[in-house]
């Protein structure tokens, strides 16, 4: 009888496990599909703010000139901040997470969410709309297929963690570097290994925020998991932004 009453409390642990984890998954995506419609409509609504048909002493291309606020963005020292104040945000979320209340997380994360939209609004500027969607869709489909690998798989990932956070360092100074050097194929060579960085590390940030919920499910601490959901939608959010922004770079049309 004993042992009857410790597989029943063993199979309800588990099934609440279950049921809190799915609710979980949930919160995380949703937090990260409500940053990308916000991400998607500030680089939508700035680059058509930075773009006029009305001649200014800014010309882009025959036809099209950027405006003051254009000029300020992507031609000025301004745009060296807008360029790396996502990076500067992501680092110092993580720093303060513990610190904040998980409503100021969620908030903190739509903030930098926009902020994101206006860093890579130029986009829409160099690439065809269409381009930009096509992608989009692809990294979409891509993005829903390696997670889902990262959910279900029985294969312990987290021994690549460390080695792709190696490489994401090592993207990052090539991509300064290339900065300054300009080479079209070294930003080939970054854009290639940047998608398969973060293809990645979407299946191994899946698998991690799955694991930590279930680490500290049994602890009961609400406040923590909720703040745990937005850390884990802002993961998987940045492994999708830049697996985008790579694959854009390798197929997408320009203007």
């Amino acid at each position: 009888m004993a042992e009857y009453t410790t597989i029943r409390s063993a199979g309800v642990r588990t099934a609440a496990i279950d049921e809190g984890l799915r609710a979980h998954m949930n919160k995380v995506y949703s937090t990260m599909s409500v940053g990308m419609v916000m991400t998607a409509l500030a680089a939508w609504a700035i680059s058509g703010l930075a773009v006029s048909t009305e001649p200014t002493a800014y010309m882009l291309r025959e036809g099209q000139y950027l405006t003051d606020l254009g000029y300020a963005l992507y031609a000025s020292p301004l745009r060296w901040v807008l360029m790396f104040l996502p990076l500067v945000m992501a680092i110092g979320f993580g720093a303060m997470i513990n610190r904040i209340s998980a409503a100021a997380a969620q908030l903190f994360f739509y903030v930098f969410a926009v902020a994101m939209g206006v860093s890579i609004s130029w986009i829409f500027m160099v690439f065809t709309s269409m381009s930009i969607v096509q992608v989009f869709l692809i990294t979409a489909v891509a993005f829903a297929g390696l997670s889902l690998y990262g959910y279900v798989t029985k294969r312990d990932l987290s021994a690549m963690g460390t080695f792709l956070m190696m490489g994401v360092i090592g993207l990052l100074v090539a991509m300064v570097v290339n900065i300054f050097l300009q080479s079209p194929a070294m930003m080939f060579a970054i854009s290639a290994i940047g998608v398969l960085i973060f293809a990645g590390l979407t299946a191994y940030d899946t698998q991690n925020i799955k694991a930590t919920y279930i680490a500290h499910a049994a602890q009961g601490d609400q406040e923590w998991l909720g703040k745990a959901a937005i850390m884990g939608a802002l993961n998987l959010y940045l492994d999708f932004i830049n697996m985008f922004m790579f694959l854009l770079q390798l197929f997408g049309n320009r203007e």
